[in-house]
């Protein structure tokens, strides 16, 4: 996304990017299943319509690839940070699905704006609530999540991906890396968009355990690991 394009116009900049981007999840369904053992599991849970919003534990490179990869029924929009698009490899690829960027350095106003109104205008975003890789298993998340969440009232989707950490070092070993990309159960935040600040982290908590629960890998769920710790106070689960 061009850092000069409006909110507006990038939202109605949507349609342009299907032949693009059906063309480009094909390809990348192809390479995945001939040098990976790739298992999609749930997809039935991602609404078909509506704001919706993927939230996607962040282990690798792979990960928005594999979520974007995952989902046919719609095209997923994902956040990325604004530093891939001057990786030469990273950032063609970025611009031509039309992602939008995000500045983890600060308060991106910008990327939370672009964030709510994709929602509001019925799109389904990815986003990875802790904000950069996590190798070791899921860590606290930035309350930014919750905000756009709450503002745009969207159903949130845990998208939990095990088994891709190592992926480099499988394929150098010429074996074929077992991932799984686990969707669970839709849910929302039983908020009316006027959250106040002390409720945000609360609200977070009860999500990522939700996504703790999705990852396959009991050992990548961080510390969310305990799920008798889980609570769902907040949260209202929806049919897909």
């Amino acid at each position: 996304m061009s850092m000069s394009l409006s909110v507006q116009d990038y939202v109605a900049m949507q349609p342009r990017f299907a032949w693009r981007r059906r063309i480009m999840r094909a390809f990348a369904r192809f390479v995945f299943r001939l040098v990976l053992r790739l298992e999609f599991r749930g997809v039935e849970n991602v609404p078909a319509n509506g704001g919706a919003v993927l939230m996607m534990n962040h282990i690798s490179l792979l990960d928005p690839i594999l979520c974007i990869a995952a989902v046919t029924h719609r095209f997923v929009v994902p956040m990325s940070k604004i530093e891939n698009l001057h990786n030469p490899v990273v950032g063609p690829l970025v611009r031509a699905w039309g992602a939008f960027t995000v500045n983890r350095d600060e308060v991106d106003r910008k990327a939370l704006m672009n964030s709510i109104e994709l929602l509001k205008s019925g799109e389904l975003i990815l986003i990875a609530p802790e904000g950069t890789r996590q190798e070791h298993g899921l860590a606290r998340p930035k309350e930014g999540f919750a905000y756009v969440v709450t503002k745009a009232d969207a159903v949130i989707v845990p998208a939990a991906i095990s088994g891709a950490k190592d992926w480099q070092k499988s394929l150098l070993r010429l074996q074929r890396p077992h991932i799984v990309v686990n969707f669970g159960k839709p849910f929302k935040f039983r908020a009316d968009g006027r959250v106040s600040r002390d409720l945000l982290p609360v609200l977070m908590d009860e999500a990522m355990y939700q996504l703790s629960e999705a990852v396959v890998d009991e050992t990548m769920r961080g510390v969310y690991s305990d799920l008798s710790q889980a609570s769902v106070a907040h949260l209202e689960f929806v049919q897909a």
